[in-house]
């Protein structure tokens, strides 16, 4: 029996670079769309109010996945990290198991991946500020890789250390305020969802927010009343509008399916994105196991 390799967060992140992650990413995203790529969406195993436990399985590219990952937001209190778990890559054409991956550091390429992706697709023309509210592991992935593309990042936390620490070792800066980042062009908010940032009517014209945090039931980074005042969209429908940053309008009968477009298709070319400067653009991330699968091959190659 060969045997299977494990590679660490440190494998992950030295074998795939921002510009790989982002690449691998934005073409799973178009290969989803096509339906060259397929998944289901992910399984909630609950164990509310400690956290909970994802299964999230993937097919394309001549391989599967499964990733079984935990998001338990109490554990940096206690010294332990939010998210833990592991990536399982098999050959799709043998079923063999190859490789073995932790998961922490894929979801990490992947989110900062799809935030970065979202926002340069959607926003406006001419967008100059750039902020990432919410400096833990993924919103640290993520200012990594807005400055590996080559754009100034305002970081904002509730750790005013953390956020400092992030801004020196990344070359960003720190925010004034949490509402000076919020009222940036672009905006990234990657925090536990437990709280909103965003009140009814806060929202600036023209302005672009990849919401990160809000990926389960009841988590939320932005007033249900706000979705009314934007054009909408997700990674994937189905986990959006069940678990995601939509959910809660849907449930509010304030946003249905013809209101909210995937991103895939519009990198597709499928679909229209922003349509003018003055638009709000949203975008639900609920986080895609296409997306592990694009990092998980990226890295294994």
């Amino acid at each position: 029996m060969v045997p299977v390799p494990f590679f660490s967060g440190g494998d992950v992140e030295r074998a795939v670079s921002p510009h790989e992650a982002y690449d691998a990413v934005k073409e799973a995203f178009v290969a989803y769309a096509r339906g060259e790529w397929t998944m289901q969406p992910k399984l909630y195993v609950t164990n509310y109010p400690a956290g909970d436990f994802r299964a999230m399985p993937a097919l394309g590219g001549g391989h599967a996945l499964l990733k079984w990952v935990t998001s338990f937001q109490g554990n940096p209190a206690k010294g332990l990290p939010t998210v833990t778990g592991v990536v399982l890559l098999s050959n799709a054409e043998s079923g063999q198991l190859e490789a073995l991956f932790d998961a922490a550091a894929v979801t990490a390429l992947r989110t900062a991946a799809a935030a970065v992706i979202a926002a340069e697709t959607l926003c406006r023309s001419g967008a100059e500020s750039i902020a990432v509210v919410g400096c833990g592991v993924n919103g640290a992935e993520t200012t990594r890789m807005f400055r590996a593309l080559g754009s100034e990042v305002a970081v904002w936390d509730v750790d005013e250390a953390r956020a400092a620490a992030v801004a020196q070792y990344l070359g960003a800066h720190v925010a004034p305020s949490l509402a000076d980042a919020l009222a940036s062009d672009i905006v990234v908010t990657v925090t536990p969802g437990r709280e909103v940032l965003y009140a009814e009517d806060s929202l600036r014209e023209g302005q672009h927010v990849s919401l990160m945090g809000a990926d389960g039931p009841g988590k939320a980074e932005v007033a249900t009343a706000e979705l009314r005042r934007a054009d909408l969209f997700c990674d994937d429908w189905e986990q959006a509008s069940h678990g995601g940053e939509l959910a809660a309008g849907v449930q509010a009968g304030l946003v249905t399916r013809d209101r909210v477009t995937e991103l895939g298709r519009v990198l597709a070319g499928e679909a229209d994105g922003r349509r003018s400067a003055e638009d709000i653009t949203l975008f639900d991330s609920t986080g895609l196991a296409i997306q592990d699968l694009a990092v998980a091959k990226a890295a294994l190659a």
